[in-house]
Parts: structure tokens; sequence; C-alpha cells
């Protein structure tokens, strides 16, 4: 009776251990929503703050329905994608079999640009210092695109980039921060994260 009771017990055990694997194994194949947030600050006399929270799979959605000027079927369409004999697709190809690194630094007087690759980023960081009318105006600009992103954008047609292709492509990634301009009196932040508010 005893033997009995063991293997029930045993086996209702293994019962539990394989239901708790199953439902580990579906919170991991259920990724959360992922939502692109942007906020602008303007600070001095005409101060405001805008804010815009959209989820990745409403503008999933929505894109592809939206054809105004240049931006038709999630794609949008541009010119000198060849620009000055350059291909920007053999150009990124090149970039993402390469090893981490700095790849431009442009260094003058008022401006400060570096673009690099690093952890499967592209970077690109600007510093620029330009002095008006006595004024010394300041403005700092830092990107941060995943590689994968770069590549869906620029799996679109010889010139245009597949803004959905990319849309799909962020989606996949973690919580990141894209976009940061400090100007003047001036900020803006673009990122992704599972918060629909910020």
């Amino acid at each position: 009776m005893r033997h009995k009771m063991r293997h029930n017990w045993k086996r209702k055990l293994t019962g539990v251990v394989v239901l708790l694997l199953l439902g580990a194994i579906v919170a991991v194949g259920q990724t959360p929503e992922r939502w692109l947030h942007v906020r602008v600050e303007k600070t001095g006399d005409n101060a405001e703050t805008v804010r815009v929270n959209v989820p990745l799979a409403l503008a999933e959605k929505i894109l592809p329905a939206v054809n105004i000027d240049r931006i038709r079927n999630g794609r949008i369409t541009i010119e000198g994608t060849k620009a000055e004999g350059v291909d920007l697709r053999a150009l990124f190809e090149a970039v993402k079999t390469t090893q981490d690194g700095e790849f431009v630094t442009v260094e003058s007087k008022d401006e400060n640009v570096r673009v690099a690759k690093a952890g499967g980023y592209l970077l690109v960081k600007v510093r620029d210092e330009r002095t008006r009318k006595g004024e010394t105006r300041k403005e700092e600009v830092d990107v941060k695109i995943p590689m994968t992103v770069v590549e869906a954008a620029l799996s679109g047609g010889r010139d245009e980039l597949d803004l959905l292709a990319a849309i799909k492509a962020l989606s996949a990634h973690g919580d990141s921060e894209l976009v940061t301009v400090r100007g003047h009196n001036e900020t803006v932040r673009v990122w992704i994260d599972t918060k629909n508010t910020q």
C-alpha cells in the first residue's frame, strides 16, 4: 500500500513539474508587447512637452494602409541610395560582416561626428557647438540602432526603405534607447520598451 501511495505521489509530482516547465516555455515564447515612445520637451518661453506612445504591433497593422507621398505599403521611397557612387546596401553588408570598431570620425572646429559598430548596434554620435551672436549653443545627437533593424530597412527595393520590416525587427529587441537629441532648449528622445506610458 505504501509503495502504491509513494508511486502516486511521484507521478503527481512529475505531472506538476511537467506543467510548470510547459508554463515556463509558453511564458518565454510570449514576448511582451513592445511600445515605441517619442518625447519632445521644449524649455523657455514656449515650453511644452509632447509624448507619443505607439504599440509596435499597431504600427505593423497600420503602416501598410498608409499611402501618402513617398510612403506606400509600409515602404518609403528614398532618393540617392547610390549617392555619389556609394551603394548603401553594399556598404552595410561590408560593415555587418566586419568586427566592431569606429568607421568614421570627423572632427572640426564646431562639430564632431562618429560612426561605429558595437555589440550588434550601429552607433552615430554628433557633438555640435557653435557660437552665434555671442551665445554658445550645444547640440548632442546619439543614435543607437540594432544592425538587424538596419538590415531589415535596407531589405526593400533599390530606392526604398522597408519600414514595416524594420518595425518587425525592432519588435524582436528588448528595451532599447534609439535616439537622443539634446539641444539648446529642446530634448528629443525615442526608445522602445514594454510600458504603454512614459
